[in-house]
């Protein structure tokens, strides 16, 4: 994990776009920073391991292993790594798995700073 000030985020999603609208999130969102890219559920599982990153943002649909699978085997590997997964799909359109997950949920259209910061706060103080 990166200094204490600073929430390392990983992103997994096969859509270039994405991560790219990520990238610029996190360089406007004061006391984060990009700790890497993933496009693929099996790569994000291995980049998760070498980067140790504490946030990540999970795409559910993806090549290989879905955002759900992979996710939880970032969790069991390390269970303070914040998993968030992302669609653009509405919670009611989305697979059980993610509602079951434990995992928080984002929708692809409502990534901002504040947004970032606020899943960062909101599972942080979830561990207190």
């Amino acid at each position: 994990m990166t200094s204490p000030s600073a929430v390392s985020v990983l992103v997994v999603d096969d859509q270039r776009p994405f991560r790219m609208a990520v990238r610029a999130v996190v360089r406007r969102a004061p006391g984060f920073v990009l700790a890497g890219e993933a496009d693929t559920g099996e790569a994000g599982v291995a980049a998760a391991e070498s980067l140790r990153p504490d946030l990540v943002l999970m795409d559910v649909n993806l090549p290989g292993i879905d955002g759900v699978a992979a996710g939880s085997r970032i969790r069991d590997a390390d269970p303070h790594t914040v998993v968030v997964l992302c669609s653009t799909y509405g919670k009611t359109d989305l697979p059980a798995t993610v509602a079951t997950s434990g995992m928080d949920y984002l929708h692809k259209a409502d990534l901002a700073p504040a947004v970032l910061r606020a899943l960062w706060e909101r599972r942080t103080s979830d561990d207190d």
